[in-house]
């Protein structure tokens, strides 16, 4: 009867070990990933981190993989005699509109071929696909390092089989003046105020419910930015639509512009669950025609 049961809870160990192997898609994925790329080999045994532990892996910038729901990070590193190391970090973001989130916090760097929206700069290549934001970083750049930098990031990239869509946020950003690159999709107020700061408190009331875009616009009559704010409900748009015309724009006119102290212009706009805000317009006839275009 004792081995009985002992083979019996041994195989439900087992199963359930694989049944959670395969119910982890990070950890799929790992098991899939190159051992060895044009002469670099993996070097000691993978880390994985989740929201809490992500602190004792990149302290300066977990906050900002927690603000886009990171569900876990895999890291990992190839070596080779005589070459730099190179580092492979794989964050499961659990949705494409995070792993994109992720990805626009940072957009500098030369497009390149590989994943969705690859950027190389040196000594780092990074991109999104699907639920993943990948980051492959060479240590110390040489011709070869860069490489198998890039081949690495294409062997991950086949491996990750299909592509994500966009947030459908994007599709109201007007197109014309719209600058390449300016684009970030967010959900917590610590990633706003980083690209451009708003409040100290959280007066759009942000959260993991909410969707954001900021852009930067450059036409001729001057530039602006512009933040769309999708709320989850009525309720939560009205009462940051409030809190903005109280905090931020206590001097707009009937038309919701006003004139900020350092001479440029906003304008807030509740359409539905969408807020509108033009933000540091160079003229009162551009914030006028950047909220039209957009609220319409």
């Amino acid at each position: 009867m004792r081995l009985a049961y002992l083979a019996t809870l041994c195989g439900f160990l087992v199963f359930m070990t694989a049944d959670t192997s395969r119910a982890d898609p990070l950890r799929q994925l790992t098991g899939s990933l190159p051992q060895r790329v044009m002469g670099w080999v993996v070097e000691g045994q993978d880390r994985f981190f989740d929201d809490k532990t992500i602190f004792d892996y990149i302290d300066g910038s977990g906050e900002v993989y927690r603000a886009y729901n990171l569900r876990g990070c895999l890291s990992r590193v190839y070596s080779r005699d005589g070459g730099p190391s190179i580092v492979l970090d794989v964050f499961d973001m659990g949705t494409p509109v995070d792993a994109f989130g992720v990805f626009t916090h940072d957009t500098d760097g030369e497009a390149v071929a590989v994943g969705q929206d690859g950027r190389w700069r040196p000594g780092w290549l990074n991109f999104w696909k699907n639920r993943y934001f990948v980051s492959v970083t060479v240590q110390e750049e040489n011709a070869q390092a860069f490489e198998a930098a890039l081949e690495l990031g294409r062997q991950v990239d086949a491996r990750i089989p299909e592509e994500g869509e966009r947030p459908k946020l994007l599709t109201r950003l007007p197109q014309g003046g719209l600058q390449a690159g300016t684009v970030r999709f967010l959900h917590h107020p610590i990633v706003l105020n980083y690209h451009f700061y708003f409040s100290d408190e959280n007066i759009l009331e942000l959260s993991p419910a909410t969707d954001a875009v900021l852009a930067t616009y450059q036409r001729a009559t001057g530039s602006a930015r512009l933040l769309l704010v999708q709320y989850p409900d009525a309720g939560a748009a009205r009462r940051a639509a409030g809190n903005t015309r109280r905090h931020y724009l206590p001097d707009a006119d009937a038309d919701g512009v006003a004139r900020l102290e350092n001479g440029r212009w906003a304008s807030a706009r509740l359409k539905d669950k969408l807020l509108v805000l033009v933000l540091e317009a160079g003229s009162r006839e551009f914030a006028a025609d950047l909220m039209r275009e957009t609220a319409h």
